[in-house]
């Protein structure tokens, strides 16, 4: 190897070495992996006592039906107001009381949402709201399991019903710091039961309704 040759081939190790290590400087570091967020609230303490009212914008009632035995489509209702009133010492004697505007249905198919607003279904002219008002609960073991027994009013209509609810979590509200709750609950309904008749039997009597809120402690009424 010539004088020449071997000075080039110098060269180039270097350049190469130099190389590596400007893109060594310009490479991002690797991240260090995600931590799942710390838990906001309890999921285990009950509440403490007071009143809650239904947020609104983190509460959410699902129904969903069987057509022709062939799918499980449904319908949300949006808007959901209320108060939840919580006895820390005894849980049974809590309370909650929640309306629902037929007005927000929204089944994704804006004909159908509209149907459901005629007399045929829900009949808003006359019958604006779905109610229901809770007349006992029961706790499940030591658990956070509740059966709330009540009333459920629908086109007018009451007649009773039973909630599984569970208790998702309670304590501060990690943006406001107020005391907060969370649910969710399930329940299984006839739609004759209501006089809700339409299409029976091409698509089913059984109505599956799912509930998900949360609760904030109602200030004005603890002041």
């Amino acid at each position: 190897m010539t004088h020449a040759e071997a000075a080039m081939i110098s060269r180039n190790v270097a350049v190469a070495a130099l190389a590596l290590q400007l893109l060594g400087a310009a490479a991002p570091a690797v991240a260090a992996p995600m931590q799942p967020p710390q838990a906001a609230v309890s999921a285990t303490a009950l509440p403490a006592s007071g009143a809650y009212k239904i947020d609104p914008t983190h509460a959410q009632v699902r129904m969903s039906w069987n057509h022709l035995g062939l799918s499980n489509p449904g319908a949300v209702f949006e808007t959901v107001e209320g108060v939840v009133r919580i006895d820390e010492a005894t849980p049974e004697r809590s309370s909650v009381a929640v309306r629902i505007p037929v007005s927000g249905v929204d089944t994704g198919v804006p004909q159908l949402d509209a149907d459901f607003l005629t007399d045929k279904f829900f009949d808003a002219a006359r019958h604006p709201d779905i109610t229901f008002q809770s007349r006992s609960v029961e706790r499940v073991g030591l658990g956070r399991a509740f059966k709330v027994h009540g009333d459920l009013t629908v086109r007018g209509v009451t007649r009773p019903v039973t909630l599984d609810a569970v208790l998702n979590g309670a304590g501060a509200h990690p943006m406001t710091g107020t005391p907060a709750v969370g649910f969710a609950a399930t329940a299984v309904l006839k739609r004759s039961d209501f006089g809700l008749t339409v299409a029976l039997p091409m698509v089913s009597d059984e109505i599956k309704v799912e509930i998900t809120l949360e609760a904030v402690a109602d200030q004005a009424e603890a002041s």
